[in-house]
């Protein structure tokens, strides 16, 4: 199979061929569809995130055909369209599992970190975190749901029940859980880089009542913030945007440092949190409501050999919605192993 490796941080992506993986018991093989560019890809390539498996095959935004099982495998058949999201295997044992909170798991393991992901044409994943696929969702259009969307909506719930929600950063995540905050009745105000009209006429497009400069005070105070931009400066420059009492969720799995601020603008009871992983609890929910309400991505195609020049066009700001990875959509379920 083709699949784009990493090598070590700082390198470029190279291409490569490899066996196509065999699944071990608990396992399924998935023919990878697309698979979604997050930031955390990034993150990693720049050596932000320690101690990847290397060499690695990055993504962690997997929409495939399940076309082998492995043993012990009942819950998923073969022709079966899945996603694979960022976690990838918790132990179960921990004080964390034991609470119900497995996205803190002390043994986790995540889906292209310390397992390969899908910059490839086939990956295997655990079973036990697939997740199956909504209908009405083509490959391309379900791979962002599969950590934009999730780790998204775990940001939003955690958000509490703010009417007036500001959105810091108006990338993917920010892009799909604008359409949920809507639904629900909220008032979203969009946050983007100085300048960044396009990202600010795209949010006002999606329904936000406000969208402006990042440094800059919204009209009104805001119940909560998410911060989905890995930029610490805005963490002081959200709380001063907030009303008594409000919180400031801090999305990113890295986070540049936060600089010191004045402990009156945290006073009066406002928060501030951050956001780690995923529960598969989260996720089947996300996928229930975007199913319902009819959540939809905007997609960047690239082509799998093409991964390099998506994370740079990520890195550079200048994608809307989200960049996917897109495999030859010649899927014949007959040939499955």
């Amino acid at each position: 199979m083709k699949a784009m490796i990493l090598d070590a941080a700082g390198r470029p992506l190279r291409l490569a061929s490899l066996p196509v993986p065999k699944p071990a018991p608990g396992q399924i093989l998935v023919r990878v569809g697309a698979c979604g560019v997050c930031r955390t890809d990034l993150h990693i390539v720049d050596g932000e995130l320690a101690n990847p498996k290397l060499p690695l095959v990055l993504g962690h935004e997997i929409a495939g055909t399940v076309w082998a099982l492995g043993a012990s495998v009942n819950t998923l058949a073969i022709g079966q369209r899945v996603g694979i999201p960022w976690l990838g295997f918790t132990c179960g044992r921990c004080r964390s599992c034991g609470e119900g909170r497995e996205n803190l798991c002390d043994q986790a393991r995540f889906t292209g970190y310390q397992i390969d992901g899908g910059y490839a044409e086939y990956a295997v994943a655990d079973a036990r975190y697939c997740f199956g696929l909504p209908e009405g969702y083509s490959f391309q259009q379900a791979a962002p749901l599969l950590c934009a969307g999730m780790i998204g909506y775990r940001t939003l719930r955690l958000a509490g029940e703010a009417n007036r929600l500001g959105l810091y950063g108006f990338g993917a995540a920010a892009h799909i859980i604008i359409q949920i905050a809507r639904y629900q009745g909220r008032q979203v105000y969009a946050f983007s880089r100085p300048g960044d009209e396009k990202s600010q006429s795209f949010a006002r497009e999606l329904g936000a009542v406000w969208a402006g400069d990042c440094l800059a005070g919204p009209p009104e105070e805001l119940d909560a913030a998410i911060i989905f931009a890995p930029v610490g400066t805005l963490v002081p420059a959200a709380l001063r945007a907030l009303a008594k009492g409000g919180t400031v969720v801090c999305a990113g799995i890295h986070m540049s440092d936060i600089p010191s601020f004045p402990y009156e603008i945290l006073w009066q009871e406002r928060c501030v949190r951050s956001v780690a992983n995923l529960t598969r609890q989260d996720g089947e929910e996300f996928l229930r409501l975007a199913a319902r309400i009819g959540v939809r991505a905007k997609t960047a195609p690239f082509a799998l050999e093409r991964a390099q020049q998506a994370l740079d066009a990520l890195r550079q700001g200048i994608i809307d919605g989200a960049a996917v990875l897109v495999m030859p959509q010649n899927q014949d379920v007959s040939k499955c192993a």
